[in-house]
């Protein structure tokens, strides 16, 4: 991780993306475009500001509301410590997972260490996935729980301001 600031190039960029990609067949070239470089240029630095921990990832941030999936459920599994990170890359493989992470447990409240997220279109399918997941786990599931989204939560990262006090 680093501490360097953005240089004012590095900072266009990132001002030019935090909305997210310009819905083109070509949306790096359009942002160096924008941003006043050429698009080498922009794949370079965007890679360098992920590599030293300036931005995490660039991905796609779904609305799974929108594409029809109502029923959207963050599963907690409590699984053994020594076989967690293989159960969750497992986990995290289904095609119905969108993301599958690590926690800290906080025992004696909350056991739960893996944590998937599951959508399904209705409540029935959402819970099948919740099945499937258990039926993989086996005897390493140790007690699971889905929690459903109960309304939408607009999700962002950090923001920058368009000023240079940022």
């Amino acid at each position: 991780m680093t501490t360097e600031p953005f240089d004012d190039i590095d900072r266009r960029i990132v001002l030019a993306t935090q909305e997210g990609l310009p819905l083109v067949p070509e949306p790096y070239a359009e942002v160096a475009r924008r941003v006043g470089i050429d698009e080498a240029e922009l794949l370079r630095r965007l890679e360098r500001m992920r590599a030293d921990g300036r931005i995490r990832r660039i991905g796609a941030v779904p609305n799974h509301y929108a594409l029809g999936y109502r029923f959207n459920g963050m599963t907690v599994w409590d699984v053994p410590d020594a076989q967690a990170r293989a159960l969750g890359r497992a986990v995290g493989a289904l095609p119905f997972v969108s993301h599958c992470y690590l926690r800290p447990r906080h025992p004696p409240d909350w056991p739960y260490t893996l944590f998937a997220m599951v959508h399904g279109r209705d409540r029935d399918t959402a819970l099948a996935h919740v099945e499937a997941i258990a039926r993989l786990l086996g005897a390493a599931d140790r007690g699971h729980q889905v929690l459903f989204s109960s309304r939408i939560l607009k999700k962002t990262g950090l923001r920058l301001g368009g000023g240079h006090g940022a």
